[in-house]
């Protein structure tokens, strides 16, 4: 017979736990990742979301890393990304990525065909930003690299030239259209980027330059806070959630979800200012159908039936 030999406890391997600086709970250091540019360390899975939750809503092409306070700045590599998300992910990534390229380089211009998409190439001049003729080389399509509207020789570029209208349905207010206000793709009446809708609300909050608008008439709602626009013309009642619910998302600041919120208690927001809360439930009372109440401690609307709406 056998038996083991004693061994003190002080002669075991105890392999370190390392702190993650997102959820701030401690894992083996198999279980965490080193973002190669500044050497921050984070738990595989917090980075992992991080990174996804990022892709997912197309807020960054160049991601980088979560603590705020690196001294480094640090981003992470293609290679780095591409251990952590799966084959599609990384396809959209890619394509977030050659967007923004062509968006930023002035020698090239997305065609403003919603039905094309093709990338143009603007001819070599002393300015590239001067209006000039462009031919997309696949639809042979002819428009004004400046305004995006059709080719307007020997006129200058006006915020309302009228658009290509049988290729961007809906862009303008004055020529709206029913069977055309639904068009999937538009463009930010502002900054030209294409934006796909698949469901939500008719009010619209451009990721690039955070310009609010009409999805169907591409009105500007910047100004419009209680959404008076839905109240009249041929967007009256269109907006496609109750106004208070809108209303309440605008009043909020939008920043991606911690993935620490899954490991650690998130702290209750602040109670809303009287005079917010006080239009809130002016508007919820008038607006909203049933019952509804809007707390001051608690983001939510609440209706009688239960329903809780954030």
């Amino acid at each position: 017979m056998t038996t083991a030999r004693y061994r003190p406890t002080w002669e075991l391997a105890v392999d370190p736990l390392v702190s993650c600086k997102l959820c701030l709970g401690e894992f083996p250091l198999e279980q965490m990742t080193t973002i190669t540019q500044c050497q921050c360390v984070f738990c595989t899975l917090c980075l992992k979301q991080y990174v996804e939750l990022l892709i997912k809503d197309g807020l960054e092409t160049a991601i980088s890393c979560p603590d705020s306070a690196c001294p480094k700045r640090g981003h992470l590599q293609e290679n780095e990304i591409e251990c952590m998300v799966a084959t599609e992910m990384m396809q959209r990534y890619k394509k977030l990525q050659f967007e923004r390229e062509v968006l930023l380089d002035p020698c090239r211009t997305w065609c403003p065909s919603s039905t094309c998409q093709a990338v143009c190439q603007l001819k070599e001049a002393d300015s590239p930003a001067l209006p000039q003729l462009v031919q997309c080389a696949v639809c042979a399509l002819e428009f004004c690299s400046a305004c995006k509207a059709n080719w307007h020789p020997g006129q200058a570029c006006q915020e309302n030239n009228l658009p290509i209208t049988s290729f961007l349905p809906g862009e303008n207010s004055s020529f709206y259209k029913n069977e055309e206000d639904d068009a999937p793709i538009k463009r930010c009446p502002k900054c030209k980027v294409y934006i796909e809708r698949d469901e939500g609300c008719a009010q619209m909050m451009c990721k690039n330059c955070k310009h609010a608008f009409c999805w169907y008439c591409l009105e500007s709602l910047d100004d419009d806070f209680l959404l008076i626009h839905y109240d009249k013309g041929p967007c009256r009642n269109k907006l496609g959630h109750s106004r208070a619910s809108v209303i309440w998302h605008r009043t909020q600041v939008r920043t991606p979800t911690s993935p620490s919120a899954s490991h650690t208690r998130q702290p209750t927001p602040p109670p809303l200012p009287p005079p917010l809360l006080a239009t809130l439930q002016h508007v919820a009372s008038h607006v909203l159908p049933g019952s509804a109440s809007v707390s001051p401690s608690v983001h939510a609307f609440t209706y009688s039936d239960g329903l809780v709406l954030w």
